[in-house]
């Protein structure tokens, strides 16, 4: 297959990473060239933007920041749309909102091009070990066709539904890690204060009810200071922000996100939007420990 794949950040690189080794011919672009150079040495060819890199692609793969990096990669004039050929398959795996991947979907149908939302989750880390979960929303057969690419990439991959179910499929994920991870940092919070040994008490509660995938990867960064990013916490006010706007819409309540979001939007305010999620411990911390 000739594969396009747009946006090799933190997780885009390595999900592109597993298509080029299992043989495709791969194309890349990202406004920072840097962040592509390992595909590059790889064998991927980089062009200098969108609607070069969509040229006699077979499927074209995004996984950009925000919603509105997602609409103009897309509906930009040198957008994926306009300029992909008839018959591609357009797949995104950003988190983004679902009324956009609504409109992908219809508006690349009307150009005779078919279109998928497919969301991840797994962080840099499943990205890195092809072992993602992926959310698809769209046509069945069309996700059927696209299965054994999106399986390069992920281990746990899901049809939802139609256009936008992967969406807010997706949105329900990071809804549940707000709690989650607010939960995790409390906890670690508490031992710190408490005079505990992080570790061997990470070591005990991990194994029983308290176990989840915040508890097992996070919590260690937490203990030991790391905030190196798998997942950025501007990211994730990205996504927090969606979820509620679509409860809002339909008049559902969503306390603890509500609360989780607006601490992690007090810490991207203190400019620590760059820190992964499990910064949110910062919160918490005295500032002897902040600093």
């Amino acid at each position: 297959m000739n594969i396009t794949f747009i946006g090799t950040g933190v997780m885009g690189a390595s999900m592109a990473m597993h298509l080029i080794r299992a043989g495709h011919s791969l194309t890349v672009y990202n406004r920072t060239k840097e962040k592509a150079q390992k595909l590059i040495a790889e064998g991927a060819v980089f062009k200098k933007n969108v609607s070069e890199s969509v040229k006699g692609a077979d499927i074209v793969i995004t996984m950009v920041g925000f919603p509105k990096d997602v609409e103009e990669v897309y509906f930009g004039k040198d957008g994926i749309i306009e300029n992909a050929p008839e018959g591609a398959t357009l797949i995104d795996m950003t988190t983004t909102k679902p009324s956009l991947a609504v409109k992908i979907f219809q508006t690349a149908k009307t150009r005779g091009l078919f279109a998928l939302d497919a969301p991840v989750s797994g962080g840099d880390v499943g990205a890195k070990n092809g072992t993602l979960s992926i959310m698809v929303g769209g046509d069945r057969d069309v996700y059927q066709n696209m299965l054994p690419v999106l399986a390069l990439m992920g281990s746990n991959i899901m049809y939802e539904g139609k256009a936008g179910t992967g969406q807010h499929t997706k949105i329900a994920n990071q809804i549940a890690i707000a709690g989650t991870i607010a939960g995790v940092s409390e906890a670690v919070a508490y031992g710190k204060t408490m005079g505990l040994d992080i570790d061997k008490m990470l070591e005990s509660i991990s194994a029983g009810a308290a176990g989840s995938w915040q508890m097992a990867n996070l919590a260690p960064k937490m203990a030991e200071g790391d905030f190196t990013p798998g997942f950025f916490i501007k990211h994730l006010v990205k996504d927090l922000d969606i979820a509620k706007q679509e409860s809002q819409s339909r008049a559902l309540s969503l306390d603890v996100t509500t609360l989780v979001d607006g601490i992690y939007h007090l810490l991207e305010n203190r400019g620590m939007g760059e820190d992964g999620t499990q910064g949110l411990i910062k919160y918490y911390l005295s500032k002897d420990e902040q600093s």
